[in-house]
C-alpha cells in the first residue's frame, strides 16, 4: 500500500515549484512505487489538495478564487453528448433507433413522461423511459442549470472546487451543464443521487466530461442519501457506482442541486431540509422546475415551506423578500425564459419517423425550449442584492386593497417577462408581502418608466406613482404604469 501521506507532503513542497510528475515523486516514496501508482493517488487527493491533472499526466495547483462569468448563452446541445446520446441508442436498438418498433416504444414512452408531468401523476423510469427522457429533456436541462448558477457567480459565490450534490440527477443534464460551466481549471468533487434506470445513462454520459470533473454516482433514494426516510444518512460508498471520482465524502457540499425532481417526491420538504442541513456554512441550494403552472408553483410552496422566520434559511433569488418581517402567500406562478436551442439530430430523427395524419403538425418530439422556475437558498442569509424595502417609502402589495384606485409607490422584483399577446406589456412582480398576484401593466411607455422594460427577471424596481387596480377576471392586482408613472432600476 502507498504511503499516502508522503504522496501529499511532496506534492505540497512542489506545487509551487513546478508541475507535479508522478514520476518524480515515484522516487522520493518508500518502495519505489510505480508512477501509475502514484498518478492515481494524487488523483484521488486532488479535489483536497486543490490539484487539477493536466493533459500531459501532471498536476498543478488550481488557481484561487471564485470563477468568473462564463457569459453562458448556449445555443446547441453539445455535439459531443448528443453523440454519446445515440451510440447509447443504437446499442440498445440498433441504427434505426427512432423507426418501427423501437421508435414507437420511445415515443409512447415521451407521452407517457409528458402526461405524468402535466397531471402529477408518480413517474417511473425503465430503462426505455429513461432514454425518452433524454431524448425530450436533456438538451433543455442542459441550459438552465447555467442560468441558475449565474445568481451566484454574479456574487463571486462559486468556487473552482466546489463539493457537488446532484440529487435526483436523471440522465444527466445539470451535470453535463455544470461541467461545462465551469472553467477548464475547476476541479470538482461531483456526487449524483440517481435510484432508476437513469443512472446508467448518466454514468455513460458522464464518460464525455473531463479528468477533473471527479464523478461518482450513487443508487440510492434522496431520502435514503439525506437520512429523512427513517434512518441515518447513507455511507455513499456503499450505495455507489464509481463513475471515475472519489468515493462519499461525510464533508459538507458547497451546492447542492435539486434539478427538476421536487415534484417527484413524496414529501420534498424535509428533503430540502436536509440537504440544507449538508451544506457548507456559505453552500447553496439550487432547486428548478419545469416552467408548468404545476411545477413552479409546487417548488415555490417548498421554498415558503422551508424559509421561515425561525428556520435562518434565506431566499437567495429570484423571489427576494424585501420586506423583512413578511413571508408571500400569493400563488407564486413565475418563471425566468432563455434563448432557444437548435433542435438536437436525435430529437429531430424521433420526430420525423412519426406516423402523423393529415392534419397533424411536427415537433411533438421536440423540445428546446429553456423555461423554468428556480429558487435558490442559503443558510448563511445572504440575498442576491441588499436592497429593503421601507414603509415611509413604499406601500406593500399586502396592503394593496387599501389602496385600489391610488397611486402608491413600490419596490417590486420583476418575476416574469412580458405575458402580453402584444397589447399593454404585462409583468408579474412581487415584494415577498403580496397575498394575491400582482402584475405591473404598461399602457404607455416613456422615457421615465421604460427601465421596466429594459430589466432583467429577477430585477429590482423602483415604482414612483403606479395606479393600483383590482382585476375581478383575473382575481389580481394591476398597478398600472402610464405617462404619470416612473420606474427607476434599483438592482439588475
Amino acid at each position: 500500500m502507498i504511503d499516502r501521506e508522503a504522496v501529499r507532503n511532496n506534492a505540497n513542497y512542489l506545487r509551487n515549484v513546478r508541475p507535479i510528475d508522478p514520476e518524480e515523486i515515484a522516487e522520493y516514496i518508500e518502495g519505489v512505487p510505480h508512477p501509475a501508482v502514484v498518478r492515481e493517488t494524487l488523483r484521488e487527493e486532488a479535489f483536497d489538495l486543490r490539484l487539477r491533472e493536466r493533459d500531459d499526466g501532471s498536476f498543478e495547483p488550481v488557481p484561487e478564487g471564485p470563477i468568473p462569468d462564463p457569459g453562458w448563452a448556449p445555443t446547441a446541445f453539445p455535439e459531443s453528448y448528443a453523440f454519446a446520446l445515440e451510440d447509447l441508442l443504437v446499442a440498445e436498438f440498433g441504427a434505426n433507433w427512432h423507426r418501427g418498433e423501437s421508435g414507437a416504444e420511445l415515443r409512447e414512452a415521451v407521452r407517457r413522461l409528458k402526461t405524468d408531468y402535466l397531471y402529477e401523476n408518480d413517474v417511473e423510469y425503465d430503462r426505455v423511459a429513461a432514454l425518452g427522457y433524454a431524448i425530450y429533456h436533456l438538451p433543455a436541462y442542459y441550459a438552465t442549470i447555467g442560468y441558475v448558477l449565474d445568481d451566484l457567480v454574479e456574487n463571486e459565490l462559486l468556487d473552482r472546487t466546489p463539493r457537488v450534490l446532484d440529487v435526483g440527477a436523471g440522465v444527466g443534464g445539470p451535470a453535463l451543464g455544470l461541467h461545462d460551466y465551469l472553467p477548464d481549471d475547476a476541479v470538482v468533487d461531483y456526487h449524483a443521487v440517481e435510484p432508476s434506470a437513469a443512472a446508467d445513462v448518466l454514468d455513460r454520459l458522464l464518460d464525455e466530461t473531463g479528468r477533473n470533473f471527479r464523478a461518482t454516482i450513487h443508487e440510492t433514494t434522496a431520502e435514503s442519501f439525506l437520512g429523512v426516510d427513517g434512518g441515518s444518512s447513507v455511507d455513499a460508498g456503499g450505495s455507489s457506482v464509481d463513475a471515475g471520482g472519489s468515493d462519499a465524502t461525510d464533508d459538507p457540499f458547497d451546492l447542492i442541486v435539486f434539478g427538476n425532481v421536487l415534484s417527484e417526491l413524496a414529501d420534498p420538504v424535509p428533503v430540502v431540509e436536509a440537504a440544507l442541513d449538508r451544506l457548507a456554512d456559505d453552500g447553496s441550494v439550487a432547486a428548478f422546475a419545469p416552467a408548468d403552472r404545476n411545477t413552479a408553483m409546487g417548488l415555490r410552496e417548498i421554498e415558503r415551506a422551508v424559509v421561515t422566520p425561525s428556520s435562518g434559511v434565506e431566499t437567495y433569488s429570484p423571489t427576494l423578500r424585501l420586506w423583512p418581517d413578511a413571508t408571500p402567500s400569493d400563488g407564486g406562478w413565475s418563471f425566468d425564459v432563455a434563448d432557444d436551442l437548435d433542435v438536437p439530430p436525435f430529437q429531430r430523427r424521433l420526430d420525423e419517423a412519426a406516423e402523423r395524419g393529415a392534419s397533424d403538425e411536427p415537433g411533438e418530439f421536440v423540445n428546446v425550449d429553456v423555461q423554468f422556475a428556480y429558487a435558490i437558498l442559503r443558510p448563511d442569509g445572504k440575498r442576491r442584492v441588499g436592497v429593503r424595502a421601507s414603509d415611509g417609502r413604499c406601500a406593500r402589495m399586502a396592503d394593496s386593497e387599501d389602496h385600489v384606485t391610488d397611486r402608491v409607490n413600490l419596490l417590486a422584483v420583476k418575476l416574469s417577462h412580458d405575458l402580453s399577446a402584444g397589447d399593454n406589456a404585462l409583468y408579474r412582480v412581487g415584494d415577498g408581502s403580496q397575498a394575491v398576484d400582482h402584475y405591473l401593466v404598461c399602457t404607455r411607455e416613456t422615457v421615465l418608466n421604460e427601465d421596466l422594460r429594459r430589466a432583467d427577471y429577477g430585477a429590482v424596481v423602483f415604482v414612483e406613482n403606479g395606479l393600483v387596480l383590482w382585476n375581478d377576471d383575473e382575481g389580481a392586482y394591476n398597478v398600472v404604469v402610464d405617462d404619470e408613472t416612473v420606474v427607476d432600476l434599483v438592482a439588475p
